[in-house]
């Protein structure tokens, strides 16, 4: 099995990972199927979540990613598992992994398979999926792109598949959020990123990708990277 990661890796990973564990009204929004939810910055700004969309069926942008999909598939960061689903309806395995206790409940509930990990803890068959998500702005997990990236390429396999929803436009930050309700309710503070179409770019040139295509759909916007 390959590394995980540099030690700077595991240590934003862990604290992520608890703080998404403890965010309230993450899993609380979960239960209910919706929101408000959304990503607070230290400075106020709000990143809505679209928690309606994650617990409904995959829709027409989520149905240009699933037609990409090839081989077997893992999901990183799966939420309520409307993909991973979709997925094994279609016949193709398929791997949620998910920080959120509530969020794998979900997915296993409604027929996906699902484990609660971090992407930097030991998952199985690393190095053999043939497709890897980044769906929702997962690419923002650990705050760091690049680390993210790289950890990633280890995970597929030669020649796998990488397709990440990037923001709509160009932006390539690392933050502090915290998940907040917009009532008053937050969770703990952990590390976060934006990035997009030519941040992304850069990024996988630099961890082991290449990128193959970027296309835009329902207001969302996508990029499809092949592992060198």
């Amino acid at each position: 099995m390959t590394a995980v990661g540099t030690a700077g890796d595991a240590v934003g990973a862990v604290g992520a990972v608890r703080a998404w564990r403890d965010a309230d009204p993450y899993a609380a929004a979960l239960r209910a199927g919706r929101g408000p939810l959304f990503l607070r910055r230290g400075d106020g700004w709000l990143l809505p979540l679209d928690v309606e969309r994650w617990c409904a069926a995959p829709d027409r942008a989520d149905t240009t990613v699933l037609e990409r999909c090839r081989g077997p598939v893992l999901d990183v960061g799966c939420g309520p598992g409307r993909l991973v689903v979709a997925l094994a309806a279609r016949g193709r395995p398929a791997l949620g992994v998910d920080v959120s206790p509530e969020a794998v409940d979900r997915t296993i509930r409604a027929g996906g398979a699902a484990l609660c990990r971090s992407v930097f803890d030991p998952l199985p068959k690393e190095g053999e999926w043939g497709t890897v998500l980044l769906m929702d702005g997962n690419i923002g997990i650990g705050g760091d792109p690049a680390a993210l990236l790289r950890r990633t390429a280890e995970l597929a396999a030669p020649g796998g598949l990488l397709v990440v929803e990037t923001a709509a436009y160009e932006v390539d930050e690392r933050v502090e959020v915290r998940v907040d309700d917009g009532r008053g309710g937050r969770g703990a503070a952990f590390p976060w990123a934006r990035v997009g179409p030519r941040a992304l770019q850069r990024h996988a040139e630099a961890t082991g990708w290449t990128a193959v295509s970027q296309w835009p759909a329902s207001g969302r916007t996508f990029a499809a990277l092949h592992r060198l």
